[in-house]
């Protein structure tokens, strides 16, 4: 089995490279090639993977190319975990919008349009590229936003599914909560990526018994702790939100206190400085602890769980994925992509069914799908009306002033990488 990673320079590979090593029964890896432009950055981080391959005995063969042409002739499946303008145009997405008074945030909100404007097009040209060279390979995107660059994929046609690692960290969280195995936690997640809730957390399967009752009545403040949501604001929702919805549910408190600190950019930034650094050491075999900060937690494992499912027999039947909705939500069209419970398996992913959804997520999924539909046609055609629209619809701006300032904001910060500016 081939894989490729395009985007494998990235200081995160590591956590991947670990997740790879350790699972290589479920996901037998004979060679993994790192894809990225950037030389410099993927002789150090090929160098510590071949080496954590080493200590884990792992028997597979890495290599690395800046050609992704090359790269990903022959691969079985293709990840996806590319940042287009670097960590440098993610502080940008973070900082601009404050001046409007709205969330800085690399995946919501403007900023979040402005990484999608940057990232469709690249990721279409890095599919094609699949297509032309492999057509029968799988495509796993981790690029953010995943809900709208999968849909870009799906679109176009190709083999894609989206992995997002918000649910495989609740399904982590809630098994150390309840003292069992995280392979007996399943989640009733529903939502879109970035926007979803936990409405049920079930033991030994998903028709197994909802313990979400139990779990906010004994762990209630440390849940709502980790999502930085007041505790009589989660018992009276019933259900977990992803940490995400606190940008809708607190957005002015959010945006005062991205105002009063360095970017979450800047802070990642330096923490890359150091990793890089880490790295270069021969004598370091194992991924280290500054890593987890680094965020993305247990992606390694539910990229592992993915891939292994659309390749063969080896992964969990039912995994949390992003997919094309058809008719799982009745008020979204088919094609909208949604994150839900799915089986996967060769053919892909189909999505569980979900019940009747409270308009309180049902209403706020309708208009951010809304939203992600222009912010793709943006993406894909250009233009400051489409991008102006697509900001105007969002539920975080909705206010022509607003809409109208951050525009301009978006475009001059992001010129170079829009072919139409």
């Amino acid at each position: 089995m081939k894989l490729a990673v395009v985007g494998g320079g990235s200081t995160y590979t590591p956590e991947l490279i670990d997740g790879f090593a350790r699972l290589r029964d479920t996901l037998p890896i004979e060679e993994l090639v790192l894809v990225d432009p950037a030389a410099d950055r993927l002789e150090l981080v090929s160098g510590l993977a071949r080496r954590i391959f080493a200590k884990q005995d792992h028997a597979g063969r890495i290599t690395t190319t800046t050609d992704v042409d090359a790269g990903v002739a022959d691969a079985d499946a293709v990840l996806l975990q590319l940042r287009v303008g670097g960590q440098a145009a993610r502080n940008q997405d973070e900082t601009w919008p404050l001046e409007c008074g709205c969330v800085g945030q690399e995946t919501t909100g403007a900023g979040g349009l402005a990484k999608a404007l940057r990232t469709v097009p690249v990721v279409l040209d890095i599919a094609e590229r699949v297509r032309r060279t492999n057509p029968d390979a799988w495509i796993i995107d981790f690029t953010n936003p995943v809900g709208i660059v999968t849909r870009a994929l799906l679109q176009a046609g190709h083999k894609a599914v989206g992995l997002c690692n918000v649910a495989i960290g609740f399904q982590r969280k809630f098994a150390r909560l309840l003292e069992v195995e995280p392979g007996q936690v399943h989640l009733d997640h529903v939502g879109l990526n970035h926007l979803s809730w936990e409405l049920g957390v079930r033991l030994g399967g998903p028709d197994g018994e909802n313990v979400l009752p139990k779990l906010l009545a004994e762990h209630g403040d440390a849940i709502a702790d980790d999502l930085r949501m007041p505790r009589k604001l989660v018992d009276r929702l019933g259900v977990v939100p992803s940490y995400y919805l606190r940008y809708f549910y607190a957005h002015d408190e959010v945006v005062r206190e991205l105002g009063t600190k360095p970017s979450r950019a800047a802070e990642v930034a330096a923490m890359e400085k150091e990793l890089l650094e880490m790295y270069g050491d021969p004598a370091l075999d194992e991924k280290p602890e500054l890593l987890a900060k680094r965020g993305g937690a247990f992606y390694s494992e539910a990229a592992v769980d993915l891939a292994a499912s659309l390749l063969g027999d080896g992964g969990s039947p039912v995994q949390v994925v992003n997919t094309c909705n058809n008719g799982t939500l009745p008020f979204l069209a088919d094609d909208a992509v949604i994150e839900v419970q799915a089986r996967v398996g060769r053919d892909g992913a189909t999505p569980l069914a979900v019940p009747a959804l409270d308009p309180l997520y049902a209403g706020l999924i309708a208009n951010v799908t809304a939203y992600e539909d222009l912010a793709l046609e943006a993406a894909l055609r250009g233009g400051r009306d489409r991008v102006f629209k697509a900001l105007l619809a969002h539920p975080l701006i909705g206010q022509y002033d607003y809409a109208e300032g951050l525009t301009d904001r978006l475009i001059a910060h992001n010129r170079e990488h829009l072919a139409w500016a």
